[in-house]
């Protein structure tokens, strides 16, 4: 009864070590969190506005992983309404979200992509700072500040990597 004990607990150990190795394994059913991409944010600027009623917000988020993810949102104190605006064929239209392709990146810029404040709360200035939180499909939200340049800055210098 004693050697029946000892294989019992030994079967049992087996079993629960074989059990914890493959539930650590990346190949295992759920997604680990580092499955989450990696993005990080550079270059963001808002020009000044002209008026309260819009402004544009320009950037680049770039995804140093091997998990392509989508910027689905935006939230700031300055508007209630942030749209994501794409530009195609020379015509601009409201877009649900934007890819963030797996180990490259999304330009939001001047001509292209980019983000619209729509109804700001306030006119802000140049020098000033805007937040922003992002929210992506599947990476964490990112808050940023974006810098309130002279409305003739395009960016230039930051989408130089």
């Amino acid at each position: 009864m004693n050697a029946r004990t000892t294989r019992s607990l030994a079967a049992t150990l087996s079993l629960t070590a074989v059990l914890a190795i493959s539930g650590c394994s990346s190949e295992s059913g759920g997604a680990p969190d580092s499955a989450k991409p990696t993005l990080t944010v550079s270059g963001a600027f808002m020009p000044e506005p002209v008026d309260d009623k819009m402004a544009g917000a320009f950037m680049i988020v770039t995804n140093d992983s091997k998990t392509p993810d989508k910027l689905t949102g935006l939230t700031s104190p300055l508007s209630d309404d942030l749209q994501i605006h794409e530009s195609k064929d020379q015509k601009m239209r409201q877009v649900s979200s934007l890819n963030v392709p797996a180990n490259g990146r999304l330009s939001l810029e001047r001509g292209g992509s980019h983000v619209m404040f729509m109804g700001l709360k306030s006119k802000p200035k140049v020098g000033d700072k805007v937040k922003v939180e992002l929210k992506f499909e599947k990476a964490d939200p990112i808050t940023i500040e974006l810098d309130v340049k002279d409305r003739t800055y395009t960016g230039q210098s930051s989408s130089a990597h």
